[in-house]
């Protein structure tokens, strides 16, 4: 596979994940992120031992988007903390089920149920917090859908997913979250906004395939 490098660095790699690859490997044996990267820096400089490449966010396997890799421990734990410190923008274009009337804010609590692998809306977890812009509505393969524009405040497991299937706007065709349209579903995180882990500059990377292969389908 050809890896979509956005921009890299001494310290970084941000790259586009593909729908379909996980971000680090897991007993399913697909292809991840994580290794394929390895791959590829150990092929790029010729690195005879083992290299270096630390995670430091995730994105869902059938989720496609911009993702920053570390190449140093140091920027991997610099990184990590800005994430927990809120200090990442992450946006998200989204097909959801059905039509949305207005743009809004969704703010629930958020469990995760370990046997059924889902995110689940509970008073007892972790607060979850999103905007959505509502950015067009109409048909897509027949079925009612709105595309929305989605800036995530916090990262709780499937927090997308879950919080809009909770308001009766499931992704269209997240079957896992009770769409019933026949086709998969599309979340892309198109958006990501940092601070350099040794610079410090305020970096931002943008790429949408997905926005362009799907909107004039929309009608």
């Amino acid at each position: 596979m050809t890896i979509d490098v956005l921009y890299e660095d001494n310290h970084l790699l941000v790259v586009y994940k593909p729908r379909g690859i996980l971000s680090q490997a897991d007993a399913s044996e697909k292809e991840d992120m994580l290794t394929l990267l390895k791959a590829y820096l150990k092929q790029k400089y010729q690195k005879p031992g083992n290299v270096y490449v630390g995670l430091v966010h995730r994105l869902d396997c059938n989720t496609s988007g911009v993702m920053v890799f570390a190449k140093t421990s140091k920027a991997a734990s610099r990184l990590s903390k800005d994430i927990l410190h809120h200090r990442f923008e992450k946006k998200y274009h989204a097909l959801l089920e059905g039509w949305l009337l207005h743009s809004g804010c969704l703010k629930t609590h958020l469990k995760k149920d370990e046997r059924l692998k889902m995110s689940l809306v509970d008073p007892s977890g972790k607060e979850a917090v999103l905007d959505y812009r509502v950015e067009k509505k109409g048909y897509y393969n027949d079925r009612k859908v709105t595309w929305v524009d989605v800036d995530l405040k916090t990262g709780r497991f499937h927090q997308i997913r879950s919080q809009f299937a909770s308001i009766g706007h499931p992704l269209a065709g997240d079957r896992k979250y009770g769409s019933t349209y026949p086709f998969p579903y599309c979340l892309e995180a198109y958006h990501l906004g940092f601070y350099h882990p040794v610079t410090k500059v305020w970096l931002i990377f943008e790429k949408s395939p997905m926005q362009e292969e799907l909107l004039p389908h929309i009608v």
